[in-house]
Formats: C-alpha cells, sequence, structure tokens
C-alpha cells in the first residue's frame, strides 16, 4: 500500500548529518514498531457478524480531522494511499472482507460477503456469496455483478494508474490481458463468474491472501452508472457504508453526513456513532499541534492522522499523554534510484552510506524510536521469511559513513555524481529535512540538487517518468503479511509507455531474472513462499540495490479530549476510524 506522494516527500528525509553532537540521541518512549510494524495480523473470524456496538459510546457531534497531506482522489476503484484507505474503508466503502482491531491487534472479518470466502484445494480458486441487505445511499440494493464490475474497474490502469488492481491483473486468470471496463469497453472478465448472489473467482497462480486483498475498496460494489464518466464518478461517488459524501473539494476538504440507508445489522465491523465527519487537509503541522494542545471549543471533537511534531512531544507527554495514540505500522520508506540514470552499482551503494540520519529525523519534526527507525532491509521486521541483512556490508543502518561513500565514488570514477530529488518546498519540515540531505550527501562527495515541487502537485511529479531527476522519495506499506505484497509491485517490469506514468516501480527497475523469481515464488508452495520472499529481498539489494531503505515507521498521532476509540490500526498506521465516538 503506498504512502501519499507529500507524505514520502515530507517525512522519508529521516537523515541526520553525521555529527556527533547530541543531536542524534534515539527517542526516549520504548519503540512501538521496530520488532512488529510487517506483522499484519493473520487472525481472522469467517463467522462475525453485524451489528458491532461499543460498550459506552455516544451517539451524535461532528468530528473534526485536520492534516496537511492532501487527498489524491476518493473513488474506490483507486483508493490505494494510506490515508485514503483509512477514510475510504473505515466510513464510506465496503468490500467483501475488512479488518476490526480489537485490543490493538487486527481481525480479518467479512464484510459485504458473508464469510472470509471458501478456496479450492490448492487456492486457485474463491468463492465468496454477496450478503442481503446491502444498498447504495440511494437506496438501490448492491449485488454480486456490482462487486464483479468493481473489481473489473479498479483493473483499468490506464483510467486508475494509482489503483491497486494491479494485484487482480497479476493474480486473476486472464487479469494480464484484461484492460478494463473503461480502456476496453464491453470487455468482460471471465475469471471472475458470478452466479445469482455469489462471485467465483479463478486465479491465474495459487493465491491464499485473497481474502485480505478483499479487504480492499477496488473489490467493493460500483454501479453500472460509474461507468459513463469516472471522472464525475470520483467527485461524487456512492456510499455503502455508515457515512456519505455531502461535500467534497479534491485535495482539500470532505465533508461526510451520515447514510440513511447503511443497515448495521449487515456490517460486522463498522459503528455510525457521529452525526457527522468534516476533514481539512490544509492545515500546517504547527497549527494541528496548536489545536490539539489547547483542546478549547471545536479542537475537543479533532483528531489527526498527522504525527504530532518532535519539537511538540515533550508538551503532549507533559499536558496531553492521554491523548496520544502510538502505533506500529508495516511500513518502509527508501528512495528509488533512477535504474536508467544511476547505472553504477557502487553509486547506489555510495547513496546508502551517505545518507544522512538522526539530526534530519529532528530537522524532519519525526522522534526516532517512536514514529521513525533506521531501516536495514526493504521488507520491515516482522514481516514472514524476512532476511536480516544490510544494504551494503559493513554499513550501521541509520548512521552515514561519508568516507566510505566517497570511497566508493572515488573507485567509480563518479566523484561530484549529481543527484536531483523533489521535495515540497511548501512544507517547513520538508524544506527543513531537504537541507540536512543536502548536507549529508556533499560530504559524502555527491553535488546535491534538491528540485521544488508542492503539496498539490507531489503525486504527480513523482510519477511522470520523464522528470529531471534520478532519485524518488516514496514508501510502501504490506498489503498482508507477505513478500506477495511487496516484490511483484515495486519490482516487477512496468510498461511505463502504456501507462504514460511510473505505478509503483518508482526506480523503473527491470530484470527479467528478477521478474522469473517473482513468478517461480509466487508459484512454490504456500509453504515456502516466506523464506523465499526474505531471500528474494536480500538478493535484489545485494545485486542491484533499486531501492535504498532509508526508516521504519512508527506513529504517535493525537486527538481533542472528546474523541473516544481514536486507536492505531496497525495495518495501515491510521487511525480507527470505524471505532470513533464523541464524548456529548
Amino acid at each position: 500500500m503506498a504512502l501519499s506522494a507529500a507524505g514520502a516527500l515530507a517525512l522519508s528525509a529521516c537523515g541526520g548529518d553525521g555529527d556527533d553532537d547530541g543531536d542524534n540521541e534515539p527517542g526516549t518512549t520504548a519503540p512501538t514498531g521496530t520488532t512488529t510494524g510487517g506483522d499484519t495480523g493473520d487472525a481472522i473470524d469467517p463467522d462475525r457478524e453485524g451489528p458491532r456496538e461499543i460498550e459506552g459510546a455516544e451517539e451524535g457531534g461532528t468530528v473534526k480531522v485536520v492534516s496537511f497531506t492532501p487527498n489524491e482522489t476518493m473513488h474506490p476503484s483507486e483508493i490505494y494511499y494510506t490515508h485514503t484507505y483509512g477514510v475510504g474503508s473505515g466510513l464510506l466503502y465496503r468490500s467483501l472482507t475488512q479488518y476490526v482491531i480489537e485490543d490493538g491487534s487486527p481481525i480479518l472479518v467479512p464484510d459485504l460477503a458473508t464469510d472470509t470466502g471458501t478456496p479450492n484445494e490448492d487456492f486457485t480458486e474463491w468463492t465468496f456469496t454477496i450478503r442481503d441487505g446491502v444498498k447504495y445511499e440511494d437506496g438501490t440494493p448492491v449485488t454480486a455483478e456490482d462487486v464483479k464490475r468493481g473489481m473489473e474497474s479498479s483493473m483499468d490502469l490506464e483510467t486508475f494508474p494509482e489503483s491497486p488492481g494491479f494485484y487482480s491483473q497479476q493474480y486473476f486468470e486472464g487479469g494480464a490481458d484484461y484492460k478494463g471496463p473503461y480502456t476496453d469497453p464491453g470487455a468482460q472478465l471471465d475469471s471472475i463468474a458470478v452466479d445469482g448472489n455469489t462471485i467465483t473467482i479463478t486465479m491465474a497462480t495459487p493465491f491464499p491472501d485473497m481474502p485480505y486483498w478483499g479487504a480492499f475498496p477496488a473489490n467493493g460494489p460500483l454501479p453500472a452508472s460509474a461507468l459513463e464518466d469516472p471522472v464525475a464518478y470520483a467527485n461524487k461517488p456512492l456510499s455503502t457504508g455508515p457515512y456519505k459524501i455531502a461535500d467534497y473539494t479534491p485535495k482539500k476538504t470532505l465533508s461526510l453526513v451520515r447514510n440513511d440507508q447503511w443497515d448495521p445489522a449487515t456490517d460486522p465491523g463498522r459503528t455510525q456513532y457521529p452525526e457527522a465527519w468534516e476533514f481539512d487537509y490544509t492545515v500546517p503541522s504547527e497549527r494541528i499541534d496548536e489545536t490539539l494542545l489547547n483542546d478549547q471549543g471545536d479542537a475537543a471533537n479533532t483528531m489527526t492522522f498527522d504525527d504530532v511534531l518532535g519539537t511538540d512531544y515533550r508538551k503532549f507527554q507533559e499536558q496531553a499523554a492521554d491523548r496520544l495514540v502510538p502505533g506500529a505500522t508495516p511500513c518502509t520508506r527508501y528512495w528509488a534510484a533512477d535504474m536508467r540514470k544511476i547505472t553504477d552499482l557502487a553509486v547506489r551503494q555510495a547513496i546508502a552510506l551517505a545518507y544522512p540520519t538522526r539530526s534530519a529525523i529532528k530537522a524532519a519534526g519525526l522522534i526516532e524510536g517512536v514514529n521513525r527507525y533506521p531501516a536495514d532491509a526493504l521488507l520491515p521486521p516482522g514481516t514472514p521469511g524476512r532476511v536480516d541483512y544490510t544494504v551494503v556490508e559493513g554499513m550501521e543502518p541509520g548512521t552515514p559513513d561519508p568516507e566510505a561513500a566517497k570511497a566508493l565514488l572515488e573507485q567509480a570514477g563518479a566523484l561530484g555524481f549529481e543527484l536531483k530529488f523533489l521535495f515540497t518546498s511548501d512544507d517547513p519540515d520538508a524544506v527543513n529535512a531537504k537541507d540536512a540531505i543536502v548536507k549529508g550527501l556533499e560530504e559524502a562527495g555527491f553535488k546535491a540538487t534538491p528540485v521544488p515541487t508542492t503539496l498539490e502537485n507531489a503525486t504527480t511529479d513523482r510519477e511522470n517518468p520523464n522528470l529531471d531527476i534520478n532519485i524518488r522519495s516514496a514508501g510502501w506499506c504490506a498489503d498482508w503479511p507477505s513478500g506477495g505484497s511487496w516484490f511483484p509491485v515495486l519490482h516487477k517490469t512496468e510498461d511505463i509507455e502504456a501507462l504514460g506514468q511510473i505505478s509503483q516501480n518508482y526506480a523503473l527497475f527491470s530484470e527479467p531474472e528478477v521478474d522469473q523469481r517473482i513468478d517461480d515464488i509466487l508459484a512454490l508452495p504456500i509453504e515456502d513462499q516466506a523464506d523465499a520472499w526474505g531471500e528474494l529481498d536480500k538478493y535484489i539489494s545485494e545485486t542491484y540495490l533499486p531501492l535504498i531503505p532509508l526508516t521504519y515507521d512508527g506513529v504517535i498521532s493525537a486527538h481533542g479530549s472528546n474523541v473516544n476509540g481514536h486507536a492505531n490500526d496497525p495495518t495501515i498506521g491510521m487511525p480507527t476510524f470505524k471505532d470513533v465516538w464523541l464524548t456529548q
């Protein structure tokens, strides 16, 4: 699952200048995700039924959510960034399955389907029965045909290049050749078969993780009218969840009100306690912290999914410790070296050695040991099969070694190699982090050229394969606890010309032998795949190093005193929107 471009550009800047001046001390709180971040859980309750009730919860009030991270889209076929997924899945859109968080741990439960799916013996076929009583906000019943249509829509990557539908293209039989209903009107994917209220999906390869993939809005319903104009539908999509969109300005604001067509008896995971939700995606980080620390008036009903600033963290500990929300995530932030432009492995290794560490965590308003941890490998700790290694032998994760980096550049005849990377010039934290990165790279013998973009344009710029940069900041979160949600997405060859932009392979990495190894692992017996993914992680980094791991994420968000139920969803590192209610 992708981290927003704005967030990645602003927050993957988690290095420092290497000075041993006391600013490099890690955070003082206990780590929240260093050993469990990649473990998004394997608990499943296929028989869970609705309605879901929270003891002591009160009805009413408007929850205000403030953030500095623009929402790129609210179209259910395209939602894939962690923050849009959190809101979309939690409040608006139903899918085959869903997560509930209990005692901090995720449990996969049914949603539109009556259970979490039934596989055949070798996981090459999955059957789901769509429950009765689910309606769109206009009162129209949801059908199994609608779910098929939604799945097919998400696979139209020409229309929705950021969609997670590439999973269906890869795993569903015939998906590799299917273009989607907008690009190829009238075409349908035969491997998704509907019989009454039952959907049976035939797989191209064994896919035991289908119930987890089923939790994405991309595996939810879409009415036939949505195919007429996907742009118009993106601005006013129909809800099937407890809330519906009342007003929406993309990348800026979102207002939700109760959906009176949502039946809690059909929904094992969601609740509908607040009267309304108001999202403002334009609030600077300093003002978010100031509002929540003040906790007066509407601020008491306010929450955020942004991390509190490192400069304000102790204030929260002293004044509002009970309103801090720490937690783990399955996310890794990295630099993707454009393999067309940075062709020498030694230069990419030198980048890993040079990338500055701890003092820039502080410069970016982050807190080591709380919401950032130096990374050694791409797969985060806790991922099944993960192999411990460092991308350059002998390097200490999080500690730059400018002399070793400079030596590699000299050996490669590349001293003074120019690195061009984006930063969001309208985010003060990103500007501060950029300065630390430039200093660290130049100390190691690189020429550092930061290229300004804006929060609004960050996604478009990052995904432009022709932009004059050679490093892209990105982040990835496990879609389920397996390397199968990492390597096919981040490393398999993408047809950039057909897509017109980069999807998720930000290094533009293309190695046929790696493509084949990924396919071979997917065909292995289920019990052998985890170890094979871990070994592939190590092999790709040691042989090619297209992605340079920087940090693993934790979260440390906060809320007002009237907000209840705001915990961390460790599957995405976002608030548990399904559980929130306000003290009246």
